[in-house]
């Protein structure tokens, strides 16, 4: 973990969306107000369950990688890569999910994009067999 520098502080244990996780994962939310902004921290191997944001017009949400390895993937396409730098702009009405690579802890700033009747919805977790397939 010694290559692993945070630059937000980390937050506690993310056990309000545990169940919508494999592995563990922290929360610290930077901005509650205006725009909401996340701090996630992610455990090696700890990925979310696919899952869309939803929105009748605008939303979706914008990954700020800030520390780690991690993965992104769209339903149908393959996984990308992620490391500190990268962005990641996700519509809304898509399902994807997003975590940390099985040997680097892996943070992000999840930005939540303003949008009209907005709200997540959690779907089946990622499969062992796809992400252990992952480099």
């Amino acid at each position: 973990m010694s290559e692993f520098q945070e630059i937000f502080p980390r937050g506690g244990e993310n056990t309000a969306f545990a169940r919508y996780f494999v592995g563990k994962s922290y929360l610290n939310m930077l901005s509650t107000e205006q725009v909401p902004i996340g701090n996630v921290t992610f455990e090696p191997g700890c990925r979310n369950n696919w899952h869309i944001h939803r929105a009748a017009r605008g939303g979706g949400q914008i990954l700020l990688v800030t520390a780690g390895r991690g993965w992104y993937q769209e339903w149908g396409k393959p996984a990308r890569a992620l490391r500190a730098g990268d962005v990641v702009k996700i519509p809304a009405n898509v399902k994807h999910w997003h975590g940390a690579a099985r040997d680097s802890w892996f943070a992000h700033l999840a930005v939540e994009v303003p949008g009209e009747e907005t709200a997540n919805e959690w779907l089946e977790p990622v499969s062992d067999a796809d992400y252990s397939q992952l480099d």
